[in-house]
């Protein structure tokens, strides 16, 4: 199963977004949790969404078009990462503005590393989705680096955040058809009724 994908645009504020009635499923997560090496394996387009060895590059908002029914949007990373205060806070800033705003938004992915888990972080961001109506996948990636013994402990404290939790790995590929398959889903979602009018008064 694969992904088509294309790259749209990269926006620095909700008012750059794309125009359009495109249901979005944005993904987030901490800066070293390999969301961006996530969605590139999801598509199967190495280096569609920008990697690097330091974490915490994305620092845009970023579109990518799943044909005319879906859009995927790679959100900056937070926590840990090499970039001054203030331009951390813009950043940050930008990202709520777009997860609290944005009419197209309709579910969020949250890659967390699964051998670390949810955190403070994490909690505040799922009760900010579910107290909006939007939906809520839990990606654990690096799942490769845990034991076979600790993957029911690991889900069972993503669990916590939502039950919808999926072990996954960017290296060996496990549990992205499984990602691929609950987006395939989401995409012949619309967006109700009175977001989509909102979309159309922006443009």
């Amino acid at each position: 199963m694969r992904l088509e994908a294309r790259f749209v645009t990269s926006a620095p504020a909700l008012a750059g977004c794309p125009r359009w009635n495109t249901p979005e499923i944005a993904f987030t997560g901490r800066s070293n949790a390999g969301k961006s090496s996530l969605i590139n394996a999801l598509v199967g387009i190495k280096g569609m969404a920008r990697t690097s060895k330091t974490p915490g590059r994305t620092r845009l908002l970023n579109f990518f078009a799943l044909g005319d029914q879906l859009a995927l949007v790679d959100l900056p990373g937070y926590g840990y990462a090499r970039m001054p205060e203030a331009e951390a806070k813009k950043v940050a800033a930008m990202t709520w503005e777009y997860l609290n705003r944005r009419t197209n938004l309709i579910a969020l992915v949250m890659v967390i590393d699964a051998r670390r888990g949810p955190e403070r972080e994490e909690f505040a961001l799922a009760d900010a989705m579910r107290s909006a109506g939007r939906k809520l996948l839990v990606a654990a990636t690096k799942s490769d680096k845990l034991k076979r013994s600790e993957r029911a402990a690991a889900l069972a404290r993503l669990a916590e955040l939502s039950s919808e939790a999926i072990l996954c790995s960017a290296l060996d590929h496990g549990g992205l058809d499984d990602i691929r398959r609950r987006l395939l889903e989401w995409s012949r979602e619309k967006i109700p009724h009175s977001r989509a009018t909102a979309v159309t008064k922006q443009s």
